[in-house]
């Protein structure tokens, strides 16, 4: 996932996050808004109950080669994904799958 396609700065990971529109499954919630820029943008954000900065970085890296797989950034919004705890439980596969489902839940929710 190139630099420009994603979010960095705290103030768009909030302004996303207090818009309020969210998906939520058992290793993911995902929280998007309509697109700012000219192509879409994504956020990864993982909390330090899923392990220790090492561990982090890896789960980052992981959603990032999923996200790379499954989004285009054709698409006309802008996401935050936050990893949970039930992330450790389940293999890449299901992940993957799961974040596949997420997104194609929020496009239908997004067209409305």
């Amino acid at each position: 996932m190139k630099k420009e396609f994603r979010v960095c700065k705290n103030y768009e990971f909030s302004s996303i996050i207090q818009n309020r529109t969210y998906i939520k499954s058992s290793s993911f919630v995902c929280y998007f808004q309509a697109r700012k820029e000219e192509h879409a943008r994504i956020g990864i954000s993982v909390g330090k109950k899923l392990g220790n900065a090492v561990c982090r970085n890896k789960i980052k890296r992981q959603v990032r080669s999923m996200v790379d797989d499954i989004f285009d950034f054709n698409e006309e919004y802008d996401l935050i994904i936050i990893v949970r705890p039930a992330y450790h439980k389940k293999s890449y596969k299901e992940n993957f799958d799961e974040l596949k489902i997420n997104k194609r839940r929020l496009e239908k929710r997004f067209r409305k």
